[in-house]
This record gives C-alpha cells, structure tokens and sequence, in this order.
C-alpha cells in the first residue's frame, strides 16, 4: 500500500455475462450499445428475470453498482405504448437531484422508444410541472412532496400505474418523506409491482415492506454494509480542521491524478468555512454544494464537475445519495460521518460502473468512534497511513474545538410568594417603632417611678 507518493489508477472490471444474454428488446439493446455498455453489474444480472416476473421486489446492493438501471431495464423492457397518456411508471426519489439523474437515464434508455418521461420536484414553480403532466406522459420520476401536490391538485393521474419504484428508501425515510410516501401508496391502483432499492436495510423500511408489499423476493448482490472490492479505503489521523485543510491542499497538489474529487463535511456551515479557506489556492477551480444553495447554483455545480471545469467540490450528504456523476477518480470525508450507512454512500460515489476508485477519511480524536463504527457495519478494518512529514501541522483551533471549561452550576432557590424569608427575624419589642403619642406625666412616671410635676410657675 502507498503511503503517500502514488494512488492507484482506476481500471475497468469485467464481467462474463452480456446484455445480449438477457431478454431485452432491440430498442434497449441498440441504446446500450450506444452508451457503450456490454456488460450488466452484479446487480442488473440477477435482478432482472425476478422483476420481469411480475413479483414485488427488493433490491439491496452498494451504492454505485448500477441499480438505476437494474430497475429501468426490465421496467421498459415490460412497458407498452398506451394512447391515453397517463403514467404507468412511477419512480419516487429522495432529492431533485436524484430526480434529474433518472430522468436522464431513461432518456438515454428510450432514444428508440416512443416513450415521454417526465422528473417533477419541488422548490421551483410548480406551474411548467403541472403543464407537463398535463400533456401526458409514461414515466414520472418524482420526490414524494411534489408527486402529491399534482396528485392532489387533480393534475397528476396515478389510476393506470403498473409499477412502482421507491429507491433509496431508507434516505426517503430519513428525510421525514414517511407520511407523505405512505399516502402515496394509498393512492396507488392495488394491482401493482412494487420494486425497491437501496444500499442499507433498516427497522423502519421493513415495517413499509411489511405493509405495502405482497411476498417480496430480496435480491441482495451485497450484504447491507460491505465494501465494495473495487474502492480502496484510507485513513489519516489528523488533529483539527486547519490541519485538515492543510492535508486536502497537499493531496491535491501532490498527486495529479486526483483530477475529479469529491469532498463530503458534516454541515453546511463547514462546506462554506472549508470552501473559503481553500478556494484562494485553488481559484476557479472547486464548487460548493449544500441544501442552501439554490437549486439553479446546485444543478450548474454538478454540471460543471461533470464537465471537468471544477477538480473538486465541497459537499454535504444531500449529493451522496443516487447522484451519478460519472468517473470521480476520489472521494474525501473531510469528517468521518456519524452515520456509518452514510460513509457507505458517500464512499460510493467512486468506484462506480465497475471501476476502481479510492476513498480518504480524515479522523480526528473525537471522530475515532465514528470509524470503529463504521469498521464494524463493515467487519473490515480500514488501513490507516502516516501523515507525510513536511505536512503543517496547524495549532489553532476552531470555536468547536476550543476546551469547554465546565463550571458547577449552582442553583438559588427563591422563595414562594407569601411566604416568610427565613433568612429575617422578628425585631424587640424596643426597636419597633409605633406611632404611639406618650404623655408627658407617663414618661416622668416610667423614669422615675412616681409622678414628678414641673413645679409651680414662677410669679
């Protein structure tokens, strides 16, 4: 293993089985030849004759191993033209992004068919949408807020639905989508396949499965969980942020050959911080991405990746899920994710359409938890390599990695209104001061004990 000088170059793997060996039809093996694919993934392979059979399926396999078009293939392979233009493939996704990916892929898939496909999401004017579906279509692709606003509105028909498919549904269900998918599923004409598709099996996906599916077969090409042979994984034991700023800068002008990185952190706030630090350097030629950008900057950002013009982008989760951005040479976990599943994900954006890739994770102190966790999702200890030695080692701290001095919080206890303060007593009887009038016979009478009178006037 390399410690620091050379990263391994990506190499195409192959397998035995054609495209041609499954019964596809002309159109969807005429596409695939244009796209330049011949042989299926794992998953594609053995998922396709158990959907093509009618059956409600499950499909469980690894980030970037090819299951948008292991459920496109025979979903199109099974479609029929229909005069009344309603959708009969409805495809339900977590993000826009995601959105904007299958419905190019079934663009890509039916250049041969006579097939309209539509993506709607939300966070733009829904008005260009409804008119869209409006003047028919055949196959939506839609995340679940804007699929029922159309629903709703009356714009959006889902009686002739044949096939339904929820991928990435334990993201969907992540992002709070629950009550929204199930009732869309309420929604749906009984008489249905339901296929979904994800990296990871959760609790709460099986109670979905449990409720909405009829004796669903699982197709794992993967158990939940393990790496993919084709990524090599890394990991450097770094101090703090600037010191992680200082080690993403040296990578990246160190080794040429990371020319199409992609860099997750932990919040918004991090991917902005990160992307000003290190853009000076790099003038021109890093994007950012987060769920704050607007949706015009995310998709120019993507596009300008994929196009070459940007080497590196910032990112938080909200892009490692389903996006396809094709040939990422490495990904780089800035911060080592407290959701092991969501290391699975992020590390999946290389390494796809059976190509190597390399993965980098840089753990600080209070992120070792956060690898031992990961490490044991997928029983595989990653290696961990030194950090080069004419690295700067920075010493100054964030705001969040500053110590916290802890002090014991003392708490005062007021007393109840009505109450006595028994911190006061009661005064003598001598130092209460009473507006009492004494006379002066009285006063003569307590001082000396008999009456003593002022004498007589003088004459």
């Amino acid at each position: 293993m390399p410690v620091n000088n050379e990263l391994p170059s990506q190499e195409l793997i192959t397998t035995g089985m054609t495209f041609d060996e499954l019964n596809l039809s002309n159109p969807l093996l005429k596409a695939l030849d244009d796209l330049g694919y011949k042989t299926p993934t794992t998953i594609q392979e053995k998922i396709f004759s158990v959907i093509m059979s009618g059956r409600d399926v499950i499909g469980i396999a690894q980030t970037g191993t090819g299951k948008t078009f292991a459920y496109l293939l025979p979903c199109l392979r099974q479609w029929k033209y229909a005069k009344d233009r309603v959708p009969q493939i409805l495809i339900i996704v977590p993000t826009r992004e995601l959105v904007k990916q299958v419905e190019e892929e079934v663009k890509k898939l039916s250049t041969y068919m006579t097939l309209e496909v539509v993506g709607v999401y939300g966070g733009v004017n829904m008005k260009p949408q409804t008119l869209q579906v409006e003047n028919g279509l055949d196959v939506l692709v839609a995340t679940p807020g804007r699929l029922l606003d159309l629903a709703l509105n009356g714009s959006l028909k889902l009686k002739s639905i044949k096939k339904l498919v929820i991928d990435e549904v334990d993201e969907m269900l992540n992002l709070g989508f629950r009550t929204q998918l199930k009732n869309i599923l309420d929604m749906l004409p009984p008489q249905r396949q339901n296929l979904m598709f994800s990296a990871t099996m959760t609790d709460d996906v099986e109670l979905l499965i449990n409720e909405y599916f009829k004796g669903p077969v699982t197709v794992e090409a993967a158990p939940t969980g393990t790496p993919l042979d084709n990524i090599d994984q890394r990991v450097y034991h770094v101090p703090n942020f600037y010191t992680k700023v200082n080690m993403l800068a040296y990578l990246l002008e160190h080794h040429e050959e990371m020319n199409r990185v992609l860099v997750f952190v932990a919040t918004k706030q991090l991917a902005d911080q990160l992307f000003d630090e290190i853009e000076p350097g790099f003038e021109g030629k890093v994007g950012v991405i987060h769920s704050n950008k607007s949706q015009n900057h995310r998709f120019n950002t993507v596009d300008q990746f994929q196009q070459g013009n940007y080497r590196f982008i910032i990112a938080t989760d909200v892009i490692a899920r389903g996006i396809d951005i094709a040939d990422v040479s490495h990904v780089i976990n800035f911060d080592t994710p407290e959701v092991p599943e969501a290391y699975m994900h992020r590390i999946g954006r290389t390494g796809r359409a059976d190509k190597t890739g390399i993965s980098i994770t840089f753990v600080t102190d209070k992120e070792k938890e956060n690898l031992a966790q990961i490490e044991a999702l997928m029983n595989y200890e990653v290696p961990v390599l030194e950090l080069p030695g004419d690295l700067a080692i920075s010493t100054v701290l964030t705001d969040d990695e500053m110590p916290k001095v802890k002090m014991k919080e003392v708490l005062i206890q007021l007393p109840r209104r009505g109450e006595g303060n028994p911190a006061f007593h009661e005064k003598l009887a001598k130092n209460k001061k009473v507006n009492v009038k004494i006379r002066h016979a009285d006063k003569m009478m307590q001082k000396y004990g008999k009456p003593k009178t002022r004498g007589q006037k003088k004459k």
